[in-house]
């Protein structure tokens, strides 16, 4: 099925995050909203039901969270805590009120990482606080039929960080990659697994930093969560 209605309302969650930006210097033709915390606030019902009521969206992208630095999910849980599982309960509580279509942004990180090539209906174990939280999300989300879990693993472009981790191999993609999914899978359900080529992340990062120096992550996480995105080739080609 393509999306060919541009005049349906889709909201982004995080409006002024990275993906957001990102989506908004885009050159797709979506009628997209993308309200800052001022205007939606996950963590009031009020505020969620308020906008929702006035703007009337078809979809709803479920992209606001703390992510990093990982550390924060360690030294302030409770923050992690609001913000990734009680701000997804409140978002999941309206969409489902209102018949809003669901899209929640996970991460791959919710699998083991030992073996890689996960696919979706694969065992879960989460690596990190990080990525437990996320997961917490997406028991939420799974209660609400009309909805769609990304398990992915995105990053700004160019790669910003000084240092790659050469011994840990991931689906790393940039945000300006996901962007062009996005009318692709706005009317899929279930749970799918988003992201690029496996490789490990020093590999990823010289494509637009070749300054960037190699170090071990082995010791921080595991050496191969990768997954299989066989589901989401057939999507994209089918299309």
């Amino acid at each position: 099925m393509r999306f060919e209605d541009t005049k349906q309302k889709i909201v982004i969650t995080g409006g002024d995050g990275r993906f957001a930006q990102v989506l908004k210097k885009s050159k797709l033709k979506l009628n997209i909203l993308y309200p800052n915390k001022k205007n939606l606030n996950i963590l009031k019902i009020k505020s969620i039901t308020d906008y929702l009521k006035k703007t009337k969206p078809k979809y709803l992208i479920h992209a606001a969270a703390l992510s990093r630095p990982m550390k924060l999910h360690d030294s302030q849980i409770s923050k992690s805590i609001d913000l990734n599982i009680i701000g997804t309960c409140n978002i999941v509580k309206v969409c489902s009120q209102l018949k809003i279509k669901l899209i929640y942004f996970s991460t791959g990180y919710v699998y083991e990482g030992k073996t890689g090539n996960y696919k979706e209906e694969d065992p879960i174990l989460p690596v990190n606080n990080y990525a437990w939280s996320k997961l917490g999300g997406e028991c939420a989300v799974k209660l609400y039929k009309n909805s769609l879990i990304l398990r992915i693993t995105m990053c700004e472009k160019p790669f910003i960080h000084e240092s790659a981790f050469y011994d840990v191999n991931t689906n790393f993609i940039f945000h300006d990659e996901v962007v062009k999914f996005i009318p692709k899978i706005l009317n899929k359900k279930g749970i799918l697994n988003v992201g690029g080529k496996t490789q490990s992340v020093y590999n990823f990062a010289r494509k637009t930093n070749v300054n960037v120096k190699k170090i071990s992550g082995i010791k921080l996480f595991p050496a191969n969560p990768s997954m299989n995105i066989s589901k989401l080739k057939k999507i994209i080609k089918k299309i």
